[in-house]
């Protein structure tokens, strides 16, 4: 069923220019999520919350407060993420995994990316928003990683960028970027987008030479002015000196806990299912906070079997009445027309559902 309402026109016609300002885009956002007083529910007021910056970020760091950040998709993910407070919302690549279903983060392209972006958008108004450049869009050159960062912020509705990987190209790219006025979130360790050099999903820096490229890549991302470094797959020791060699902070996923915040898979974290490029686990840094996957299967299942047994819907789930006269109306009119069994059905729908109408003539 298409749902169309003046509030989601009205965000549409907007989307170009929603990232005037950080305000601005927050209303933006808020715009094409007012509910219609429909079947769907009546308006609820809404207010604008206060947008996590790269000041708060910075503050917090410097306060020595970890930084928590989690991975969104879609409209309900980032409800969630929005909800429990988190400091950052990550928009990943990774969706082509954990939503797409494919093997390697790299199938998925910018213009998908897009749609997950303005998704995770229009339900997170609290976190920093920071979307992933997906493989493909930003190596060419330092113009199309600029340009593909813009469409993330202006398409998007992201408030920032994160890119992968620490050769020369990736950090000319990255100072592009930010030089375009776009804030950069840097990713080194095991980077997924190129696991055709990395020989797979390998934990990087677990000898002198690699350990030491992980703590100097992290070191050339902030000086190209990232922001953060996302440390991934790395021994705690080598994100611990990635951490106090940097004045950034460093988000560790599989890096242990000597960095300035943590990130994990919204799936991966809630138990939703087994993650596809493990052998039916989960990967080995993810603590599963929750067991979603078994509560979404049992419900479904719940489900399958009350409508196969004509449980469901009852009485409760049947909201919509009409009353006795046009009932009588309604199955006189069936008489009429010819439709006996049609007026059978209905007078024992009527029965059923405990409704009363006038005898018929």
């Amino acid at each position: 069923m298409f749902r169309v309402t003046v509030s989601r026109v009205r965000a549409a016609a907007i989307a170009p220019c929603r990232r005037a300002s950080a305000g601005a885009g927050a209303v933006n956002r808020l715009l094409s999520n007012i509910p219609e007083d429909t079947v769907y529910g009546g308006p609820k007021p809404q207010t604008v919350s206060q947008r996590t910056t790269l000041t708060n970020l910075r503050q917090k760091y410097r306060r020595g407060e970890p930084i928590t950040v989690v991975t969104a998709y879609d409209y309900p993910s980032a409800v969630h993420v929005d909800t429990a407070g988190m400091d950052i919302c990550l928009v990943g690549d990774s969706a082509a995994m954990v939503v797409h279903g494919h093997d390697t983060t790299l199938p998925i392209s910018l213009d998908e990316m897009l749609v997950h972006c303005r998704s995770v958008a229009r339900g997170a108004t609290r976190p920093l928003l920071v979307g992933d450049l997906p493989f493909g869009s930003y190596e060419s050159s330092p113009s199309q990683a600029v340009d593909s960062a813009v469409r993330m912020l202006r398409e998007g509705g992201m408030d920032a960028i994160k890119l992968e990987g620490g050769a020369p190209s990736r950090i000319t790219a990255a100072k592009a970027i930010v030089e375009a006025g776009i804030a950069v979130m840097g990713h080194v360790g095991l980077t997924p987008q190129a696991i055709s050099v990395l020989g797979g999903f390998r934990p990087q820096g677990k000898n002198v030479s690699s350990a030491v490229k992980v703590v100097e890549t992290a070191l050339a991302l902030q000086e190209a002015g990232c922001f953060s470094i996302v440390l991934e797959c790395v021994p705690a020791p080598v994100a611990a000196a990635a951490t106090s060699a940097l004045q950034i902070p460093t988000i560790g996923i599989g890096a242990g806990p000597f960095c300035s915040g943590q990130v994990l898979i919204y799936h991966d974290l809630l138990g939703m299912f087994q993650h596809p490029h493990h052998a039916k686990v989960s990967p080995k840094f993810c603590k599963q906070y929750g067991n979603v996957g078994d509560v979404i299967n049992k419900a479904l299942l719940e489900y399958k079997q009350e409508v196969g047994s004509k449980s469901f819907p009852g009485p409760r789930h049947t909201p919509y009445k009409i009353n006795a006269d046009d009932v009588a109306g309604f199955l006189d009119e069936l008489q009429k027309r010819g439709w006996g069994e049609a007026a059978t059905a209905a007078a024992a729908a009527v029965q059923t559902m405990d409704i009363s109408p006038k005898p018929l003539d």
